[in-house]
């Protein structure tokens, strides 16, 4: 897996999901996530941060809760979300900045 300062500079937003293993939320987020990539294949990349394994990166974007969705647009944050999210609802927030 590459650098985080590498994953978010791309010219093609780059979704990040702030997870945990215990989190049942971030459960009920997988096929959320794996349906909007899916449906927007190339023009999104996605990765997930497990915040047990990540706790200083975690604590850098300020995670306080899980799921939390941040999208990045060449390194920069330009979108972010706790909780879960529809699949209809995040394409439409996606769509926005491509």
């Amino acid at each position: 897996m590459p650098k985080f300062s590498e994953m978010i500079h791309s010219d093609w937003p780059v979704l990040i999901d702030f997870s945990a293993e215990w989190c049942g939320p971030c459960k009920a987020m997988k096929p959320i996530l794996q349906d909007v990539k899916t449906k927007e294949g190339n023009k999104i990349t996605i990765y997930k941060i497990d915040i047990d394994k990540n706790p200083g990166l975690a604590n850098e974007y300020r995670i306080q809760s899980v799921p939390t969705l941040l999208l990045f647009k060449q390194g920069q944050e330009v979108w972010r979300s706790s909780g879960v999210i529809p699949a209809f609802q995040l394409i439409k927030v996606l769509q926005g900045f491509y």
